[in-house]
């Protein structure tokens, strides 16, 4: 899908970080003993009833009819969430900004979870619609099912997520104003100061406009999710640069998709240098509009599982910074040799393993041991599978041609100065 036409990126942070070192995390996905230490001693000293109501919840969905793969402990491919709510205390509210082709306010999944800047939630105030000729300024339907889905995989991680939709996508409208929509609700994510953006798109062409709004989000330590996309490609080649990853943005996650048996997809790009982990992507059961559930398939899927581990992390630990949240995701991964070379961590997204090494990273703080360092939617459906949609080949459409010759000459010019810096 080209950017131009879905227009879904996100944006990042260039704050220095702490990180504080911790050894490597081995195939197994074992940690070490005194990183453990320091958790359970961190754990006995908060209410056992909090990690009780918050492992309940979770059961309660992994029980219900909006459970999947992904979240399942009894799935050696999942990304061993249980373990993690097991041992989960909020601290805060956190907000997931989620930009994409909207929502179903009234979903009994996810109408409690709808979070608004301004009054309360309701039929008619449910976020905020950017997309062109937008009828209803708060009322961001979806009548695609594209962002309801990835909204209920990311409340399938974080049963008390709050989620802030904003929707950017219109079907008859053109690419560029699809792009003008996206820009649009970014920058009104960033304004908003939100905790995270979820951005499950992109496209092969920069946007000035859109790295601008990235670098702002950036400044503000706003933590981006991104998919890596669906084109089949290396983009750590400039030849195959896919926007906002190849922005090099230092508060991007940027998500490539994992199957069951633990291989990347075949559509999923991948980069040692630019994708920095995988999560489940293959038919992964979520809501749909009109109150449904379906399976989708797409880096789209796995990016919104790293939001969710991302913001349970931030609602726990709310001493780390979004930096320190974005290297202990990528630094805790379960190691698999199927993604030694194909994503810089060389591994997958390890829900478990993130929380012990938050736990690590805050008691180490806490001594003062730390070290600091420096967009249209694809509708092609799953065989046999109603409502099932798969998010692919976005990049690989026709270019269009409604570009003037200086729109492409600065296009260019701005994708020399981002590999240059790069």
């Amino acid at each position: 899908m080209n950017k131009n036409q879905f227009g879904l990126l996100l944006s990042c942070l260039s704050l220095v970080c702490t990180v504080f070192s911790t050894q490597a995390f081995s195939q197994s996905s074992s940690i070490d003993q005194a990183s453990q230490q320091r958790l359970n001693q961190i754990l006995e000293s908060r209410p056992q009833q909090d990690y009780s109501e918050s492992f309940k919840r979770g059961q309660e969905i992994l029980n219900s009819r909006f459970s999947n793969w992904g979240i399942d402990p009894n799935t050696h491919s999942s990304i061993n969430i249980s373990e993690l709510w097991k041992n989960f205390n909020p601290n805060r509210q956190v907000v997931v900004a989620v930009v994409d082709t909207g929502i179903d306010p009234e979903h009994p999944f996810l109408k409690d979870n709808i979070y608004v800047p301004n009054g309360q939630a309701s039929s008619t105030n449910f976020g905020l619609d950017f997309s062109k000729n937008a009828g209803q300024k708060f009322r961001p339907y979806d009548s695609h099912g594209h962002g309801t889905h990835v909204a209920g995989i990311i409340k399938s991680v974080f049963p008390d997520v709050k989620l802030l939709t904003l929707k950017y996508y219109n079907p008859s409208a053109s690419g560029q104003d699809n792009l003008n929509s996206t820009i649009a609700a970014l920058r009104y994510a960033v304004e908003q100061n939100v905790d995270i953006i979820n951005y499950s798109g992109g496209g092969p062409e920069p946007s000035k406009q859109e790295l601008e709004v990235l670098k702002e989000a950036e400044r503000k330590g706003i933590l981006v999710i991104a998919a890596a996309g669906n084109e089949e490609s290396n983009i750590d080649n400039p030849t195959n640069a896919y926007y906002p990853a190849s922005y090099g943005l230092s508060n991007i996650i940027t998500v490539g998709a994992h199957d069951q048996a633990l291989q990347m997809l075949t559509s999923s790009n991948f980069g040692k240098n630019t994708v920095h982990l995988t999560a489940p992507g293959h038919r992964i059961k979520s809501s749909l509009h009109n109150n449904r559930t379906g399976y989708l398939t797409g880096t789209s899927q796995a990016t919104a599982f790293v939001s969710g581990v991302a913001a349970l992390l931030m609602s726990q630990y709310s001493d780390l910074t979004p930096g320190q949240v974005r290297d202990v995701i990528i630094q805790s991964v379960r190691k698999e040799s199927h993604f030694t070379n194909r994503v810089s961590s060389g591994g997958r997204l390890d829900a478990a393993n993130a929380q012990r090494l938050a736990a690590a990273v805050v008691q180490e703080k806490e001594q003062g041991q730390g070290q600091t360092f420096r967009r249209d939617v694809a509708t092609q459906r799953t065989p046999n599978n109603v409502g099932q949609i798969i998010f692919l080949k976005e990049g690989k459409q026709k270019a269009e041609t409604e570009k003037t010759e200086e729109s492409k000459s600065q296009t260019e010019e701005l994708k020399q100065e981002l590999r240059a810096a790069n």
